[in-house]
């Protein structure tokens, strides 16, 4: 029964293009991302650099993706995706050519990696509102989780494919792995169809239609609640991913390829959690499992730096990679179950924010932290400061959560 969830799911022929293509450019997508991370603590040995970098990628996100929202909403979902992945692809191709003619510095690649996170931020809000659109509807839940098991598939391949580039060819082949892949997943996207076409004209401005979303959201029983929830793992456990290569290297003295171990590490613990949640698909107690990351993901954290033992490092970045799918997946599925598709792209946008957004600011704050007390107290002390009072406020509420999120939109 569990897999025939799954297996039903990937019998809808868009869905199984579109996946099979962002699977391979997902690989690509965290080879170069844990290149660009490594190739920046290479330039400085500095935790506010590695903080500016990911703050560089991320927080695009937070300004562009409610806008992106609003014209994902407006136009053809799969066009946008296409036109915003073109642009990351540019990006990759830039990139690549700098490394490898050696014209690379820090101050270029904070640049191309904020332009990444501009075209990102409207491919996330693309990606989000388009997905569903893919299959028949009761198909959703177990396309998310198998969605949320391929992008963290990807986060145990793609390191270890980047760090076996870094030592065979150099960091530029892992930038090129990426360019291949973008081609790959650009023709996935031209030969998928919509099953169904939710978006529409609508009356009004682009900031008012933004409001609207907002409002929703905000007024919604189970919606608000669940995005505080989201952005306390957001901001206090995911920035651990952008600073690991200074702990892989000042900690535990591991270099690039211990950096990619603890990232892939990271991404096991994220695959468990996100095949766990495929085989099970289905919506009905999913709002107590995405809490448990409130205490799964600081117990994670405070494993992983606790000392400089390698091993344990390993498995507190399997930990909290884990809550951070159980999170980032749950929210994700309980909103996608219990929003009026005529707001979708609006309401799913605030979930981008927060999901890859927030973390720039949790990144950035922390890597300036990092190079005054530490990393390891950084990081422990910002799990703990976000998530333990979301998790004693939001606890004894999770009951009247329970059925605004998981018995669908007519629940308001």
């Amino acid at each position: 029964m569990l897999l025939s969830n799954v297996a039903d799911t990937w019998k809808q022929k868009n869905f199984a293009i579109y996946m099979s293509g962002a699977g391979v450019a997902l690989i690509g997508m965290w080879a170069q991302r844990i290149a660009v991370a490594w190739l920046a603590w290479e330039l400085t040995k500095s935790s506010t650099w590695l903080g500016l970098i990911a703050f560089a990628d991320l927080f695009p996100t937070v300004v562009l993706t409610p806008i992106a929202g609003v014209i994902a909403d407006r136009v053809d979902r799969r066009k946008l995706s296409l036109i915003s992945q073109s642009a990351a692809f540019l990006q990759a191709v830039v990139l690549t050519v700098l490394v490898f003619t050696d014209r690379i510095e820090i101050y270029s690649l904070f640049i191309l990696t904020l332009l990444l996170g501009v075209a990102m931020a409207f491919a996330t809000a693309a990606r989000l509102a388009m997905v569903p659109n893919l299959m028949e509807a009761h198909h959703v839940p177990s396309a998310l989780a198998s969605d949320a098991a391929i992008y963290n598939s990807a986060r145990v391949v793609g390191p270890m494919i980047a760090a076996a580039l870094i030592s065979w060819i150099g960091i530029g082949g892992a930038f090129l792995v990426n360019c291949v892949t973008f081609v790959i997943f650009l023709f996935c996207l031209i030969k998928i169809r919509l099953i169904r076409d939710e978006s529409r004209q609508r009356a009004g401005g682009m900031l008012s239609q933004t409001l609207d979303g907002v409002r929703y959201a905000l007024r919604h029983p189970g919606i608000g609640p669940i995005l505080i929830v989201l952005m306390a793992l957001a901001i206090g456990i995911k920035p651990f991913l952008d600073l690991l290569p200074g702990l892989a290297d000042t900690v535990f003295n591991a270099g690039v390829n211990g950096f990619a171990q603890l990232a892939a590490a990271g991404g096991g613990g994220a695959v468990f959690s996100a095949v766990w949640l495929a085989l099970r698909g289905r919506v009905e107690g999913l709002t107590l499992i995405t809490l448990s990351a409130l205490m799964v993901g600081p117990i994670g954290i405070v494993l992983m730096c606790i000392s400089d033992i390698f091993w344990l490092g390993l498995i507190g970045s399997f930990i909290a990679g884990s809550a951070i799918t159980l999170t980032g997946t749950g929210v994700q599925t309980l909103m996608q179950n219990c929003v009026d598709g005529g707001v979708r792209g609006r309401v799913l946008s605030l979930y981008g924010v927060l999901h890859r957004g927030t973390p720039a600011l949790g990144a950035l704050v922390m890597g300036i932290m990092g190079d005054i007390v530490g990393l390891q107290v950084t990081l422990v002390g910002g799990a703990l400061v976000m998530c333990v009072p979301v998790m004693l406020w939001i606890v004894p509420r999770w009951k009247s959560l329970r059925p605004a999120l998981e018995e669908g939109p007519s629940v308001k």
